[in-house]
């Protein structure tokens, strides 16, 4: 779900960090915020505590988990008021296409076709999902629209109370309350049966799992034989050959980055493939699509640029203002070629 959250507020405080983004309406920002009561003298103690933060030890799992529920209750509804319902990425081909939300929707569709789901045309029903799991649904954008695309039913699941109860609330608007239903539960434990789902579908919440191994597992357990498993999530860089692990300068930086996230260690999608072939998975498939999803960031930064978002933000919880310094990292690291927007489908072997 964004999984890495680019919320609206999350790309202010990014783009408050560089002394150079006041330079153009210096004059403006600073009246116009000391009427409000604000200074930009908050934005240095804000960015200073941030990086303080940052240094700070590697968080045990329960420690993840509280975090990851807390952060999405405090920031879902910011980003539903700016983008809607659907917390990802965005598909930008040809690139300089600039209706965002539908941006968004295509990506659900493109990595549905990209995936190998067939596209409904009326006369095979046969082959179309009957059943699908969301795992980390957000509010429940993608698991509507799978609904409603082949008229399955969608079950997702979330660590934040406030999305899985505005997930059944967009359902029930929707007129799908029939199909999708939402709860809170951990990707890690799914209170689900063995061979439940048909289509497994992951976006953009694999990067938050503390253990890799046992979400995979979980993955395959509730899909039924034949299932298609599909894992859209951010990754660091495949290793080169004679490589034993990223540069410590790497490592230091996914280490800023997880404490602002609330994210565990960050895996490869080369150790995705290498889960999957041990759980048996067959029909793998895997590409990078970062160069797809980049003018997203752009579009975010860009719809962010205002005296009120700025307010706000100083105004804003901390862990919302370390987020916002921590996509400034982010984009960092995607500039360096360390951080991928990774692609990885299969399918359960049939019985």
């Amino acid at each position: 779900m964004v999984a890495f959250a680019s919320l609206k507020c999350i790309i202010i405080s990014s783009l408050l960090l560089p002394s150079e983004a006041f330079a153009p309406q210096s004059n403006l920002v600073n009246k116009k915020v000391s009427e409000s009561s604000t200074s930009l003298a908050g934005v240095g103690k804000v960015v200073n505590r941030v990086k303080d933060s940052l240094l700070s030890k590697e968080r045990s799992r329960e420690d993840l988990k509280i975090g990851i529920a807390g952060f999405y209750d405090r920031s879902s509804q910011i980003w539903e008021e700016v983008w809607g319902e659907h917390m990802h990425h965005g598909y930008y081909v040809p690139e300089d296409r600039t209706d965002h939300v539908q941006a968004q929707i295509d990506l659900i569709d493109e990595v549905l076709k990209w995936a190998g789901v067939p596209e409904p045309t009326g006369d095979n029903k046969d082959e179309l999902p009957k059943k699908c799991v969301d795992v980390g649904c957000g509010i429940g954008g993608s698991s509507r629209h799978i609904a409603k695309k082949y008229g399955c039913t969608a079950n997702g699941i979330t660590l934040s109370p406030y999305q899985a109860g505005r997930g059944n609330e967009l359902a029930k608007e929707q007129g799908v309350d029939d199909l999708c239903s939402f709860q809170v539960a951990d990707a890690l434990e799914q209170p689900f049966e063995d061979n439940t789902f048909d289509l497994i579908w992951s976006l953009e919440s694999g990067e938050h799992m503390p253990d890799k191994e046992k979400f995979v597992n979980e993955l395959f357990r509730v899909a039924t034989p034949g299932g298609r498993i599909i894992i859209v999530t951010w990754c660091h860089r495949d290793l080169e050959e004679g490589e034993e692990g990223l540069t410590k300068k790497e490592e230091k930086l996914l280490a800023k980055i997880n404490r602002a996230y609330y994210l565990p260690r960050w895996c490869s999608v080369d150790d995705y493939v290498r889960i999957l072939k041990e759980n048996g998975a067959v029909d793998i498939k895997r590409e990078d699509w970062s160069y797809i999803i980049a003018p997203f960031w752009k579009a975010v930064i860009k719809s962010s640029l205002n005296l009120k978002s700025l307010v706000g933000l100083l105004k804003s919880g901390f862990s919302t203002q370390r987020g916002a310094y921590a996509m400034f990292l982010m984009l960092r690291g995607f500039n360096k070629g360390l951080i991928k927007f990774g692609l990885i489908t299969c399918t359960k072997p049939k019985e």
